[in-house]
């Protein structure tokens, strides 16, 4: 079965912004955007990766979390989603967002122009690479050993991939709130139809999901 690049779980409010500008240590998303307000939706659902307790919801929203790491065998992300450094790095010792249990359990590898060491944490390892996308896709399918390649943000990484043709489908959910001012996935999910087919489902959550693949 041929390998696949795909996006998982990537939530935007109404206008598209999936993150706010300004991104800090106390401030993960950028100024004024809350997390939680964008993924509440699957934070709620027993399936979600980062869930610490039992429980959960089921249903559609459950079954969408389930798929995120099915058949994944790598994540390519970018510099901004390991944390909020910019510049070459002063500090090796912090190890980004994730804890010592990262939710990925896979290579990832982290765009940046400036490399560092890899490094693993459980059974993560990070890989700190400077490459084109198209050339971090070739790497991160040969580390996925025939399984499927995930792009796991940010907002900018995402788009960069859309724009060169890497991704072939797509999960993006549209949280029924507005951030007036961000980083934009897109003006509108009718940009994409040229080379994706489209569906929506509109969850009892509220949350409208859109499923891209390739026409």
């Amino acid at each position: 079965m041929e390998q696949r690049v795909r996006v998982h779980c990537i939530s935007v409010s109404r206008e598209g912004i999936g993150a706010g500008r300004a991104q800090s240590f106390e401030q993960p998303f950028g100024h004024a955007v809350d997390p939680g307000q964008l993924f509440s939706w699957a934070g709620a659902t027993a399936s979600w990766p980062n869930r610490v307790d039992a429980g959960g919801t089921r249903g559609v929203e459950d079954r969408i979390t389930r798929d995120f790491s099915h058949n994944i065998g790598a994540e390519i992300m970018g510099r901004n989603k390991f944390g909020p450094q910019r510049g070459p790095w002063q500090d090796h010792e912090w190890q980004g967002w994730w804890g010592d249990q990262p939710p990925f359990h896979t290579p990832v590898f982290v765009l940046t122009h400036h490399e560092r060491p890899s490094f693993t944490l459980s059974d993560t390892t990070f890989h700190f690479v400077d490459l084109s996308p198209q050339d971090a896709v070739e790497k991160a399918k040969a580390a996925a050993e025939g399984r499927d390649v995930r792009i796991g943000g940010g907002v900018t990484t995402l788009r960069e991939f859309i724009e060169a043709d890497l991704v072939d489908e797509m999960h993006v959910a549209v949280v029924p709130i507005e951030l007036g001012d961000g980083l934009r996935l897109w003006n509108s999910p009718e940009d994409l139809t040229d080379r994706y087919h489209l569906e929506r489902i509109t969850a009892p959550s509220g949350v409208e999901h859109h499923f891209f693949w390739r026409r």
